[in-house]
């Protein structure tokens, strides 16, 4: 049954902001109308009774603090033995983007995979494991340090305004020896992004998102997006990758079982073993303890997690009307930038659980799909089949509020872009076109694009 009181609210927000105007429903009819602190953490406006109360329980477990087993509270234990966070609003923070990192003060919501500089594949650590953990239980003893400087590249449009962008050089530090990054070892960093609406994206349809796929470029745009393929974790199939910085989890509830294991160090039955190394698990047994004794976090409760991210709702468009931001709309298709940042898709419900997110026109300006972003944002590190150049369109659509939620405007997987010009600045591969149009704009066309973006 819906829950009549929070469609309420939804129509008493859209006749407060005037008729709520579609282009201003970037979630169709799950829209709020929120543009404050808490625009990313609001559960979707026609939220059924029962989702709402699911919202409210999958909310407790994505905010608390999980802790080291055992322990009392055995509901929320398991904890490590390495781990890079202790919950997952450590690192999306508000529900929002987190920040990187500088110099050597290590922030939550970036971590570090690993990969092999000679193949450009990703790899297992030998020393590590899959991914840095710079926290341990008490016990053991934390990965290694992380430190970062950037290099200042300076630039010019073709008006002859200057700018600068930064380049991130990372180094892994030994935490005894002080050793340097190994040359063949591969850091490849990973920003924590929103997740706000991914129940939304969950709802497009397979069939749409490879309709879109061009991986020979047959029609000659220079766009070549094309799906990640990856292994499902549980039976192996080949499945259609939608999440992650590179497309490798194909629902919700594989990408938070992987956070769990990667990143907080909780088993589940997706992945009943923890990323320990031989000699990582060799000391965790000398402590007495059992490592890999089975899931730690239930089906029950990550199902909860899920439901969470699936009604986190996302927030309606601000100042659709203004004239700078409807020239600055029509600038972002002229440039191309429409391509891959695709404005808008209908969703259908497949999960008879969550009508909600089905039958929806939504406007997330993403393809979901992977493209050649060029040598300068590559990674040297493939992800099933993505390549270490290649990257997922992020969606775009809550952009303009990461500042007021997040306080900040760090962008790209990354975060190396200060701001949203710097993000453009930085696109090469398939979108260098649109990158090198951008920088031919007279400085009122480049602001009004912006004006755009901030108003998504």
């Amino acid at each position: 049954m819906t829950a009549r009181p929070l469609i309420l609210v939804f129509s008493l927000a859209s006749l407060f902001y005037g008729r709520a105007d579609d282009r201003a429903l970037s979630g169709g009819e799950t829209t709020v109308f929120q543009n404050g602190q808490n625009a990313f953490a609001l559960p979707l406006a026609n939220i059924t009774r029962e989702n709402r109360r699911a919202h409210v329980i999958g909310n407790s477990f994505f905010n608390k603090n999980w802790v080291f087993a055992p322990a009392s509270t055995s509901a929320r234990d398991g904890l490590g033995p390495l781990f890079h966070a202790r919950s997952c609003s450590e690192c999306h923070l508000r529900d929002g983007r987190s920040a990187p990192m500088e110099g050597n003060n290590p922030l939550p919501g970036l971590l570090f995979r690993f990969g092999s500089r000679e193949t450009e594949k990703a790899s297992s650590h030998p020393s590590y494991g899959r991914q840095l953990a710079p926290l341990a239980m008490p016990e053991m003893r934390p990965e290694e340090e992380i430190t970062v400087h950037y290099e200042i590249l300076p630039g010019t449009f073709e008006d002859g305004s200057t700018y600068t962008l930064r380049k991130p050089h990372y180094e892994l530090r030994n935490r005894v020896k002080k050793s340097t990054t190994p040359p063949s070892l591969v850091l490849s960093p990973r920003i924590a992004g929103p997740v706000f609406g991914l129940g939304l994206l969950e709802a497009i349809p397979e069939k749409l998102l490879l309709a879109g796929e061009d991986p020979d470029d047959l029609d000659g745009d220079g766009i070549s997006g094309r799906a990640n393929r990856v292994p499902h974790p549980e039976n192996g199939d080949i499945v259609i990758g939608r999440f992650g910085w590179k497309a490798n989890q194909f629902d919700l509830r594989q990408q938070t079982a992987a956070a769990f294991v990667d990143d907080i160090g909780i088993t589940s039955t997706i992945h009943p073993r923890e990323d320990l190394t031989p000699n990582q698990r060799e000391a965790y047994r000398a402590l007495g303890l059992e490592v890999d004794a089975g899931p730690e976090v239930d089906d029950k409760t990550l199902q909860r997690v899920v439901r969470y991210l699936q009604t986190l709702a996302v927030p309606a468009r601000r100042d659709v009307d203004d004239p700078e931001v409807v020239r600055g709309e029509s600038l972002f298709r002229s440039l191309g930038c429409a391509s891959c940042h695709v404005p808008q898709w209908n969703t259908e419900a497949t999960d008879p659980t969550l009508p909600e997110v089905g039958g929806q026109t939504i406007r997330p300006y993403t393809d979901l799909l992977l493209h050649d972003m060029g040598p300068d944002l590559a990674d040297r590190r493939s992800d099933g089949e993505a390549t270490g150049s290649e990257w997922r369109t992020p969606p775009l659509w809550g952009i303009g509020l990461t500042e007021t939620v997040n306080g900040h405007t760090f962008f790209l997987h990354d975060g190396r872009a200060r701001n949203l010009e710097e993000a453009i600045l930085w696109h090469g591969g398939e979108a260098e076109a649109s990158q090198n149009a951008y920088r031919g704009l007279e400085k009122k066309d480049r602001d009004a694009l912006i004006a755009f973006l901030r108003s998504l």
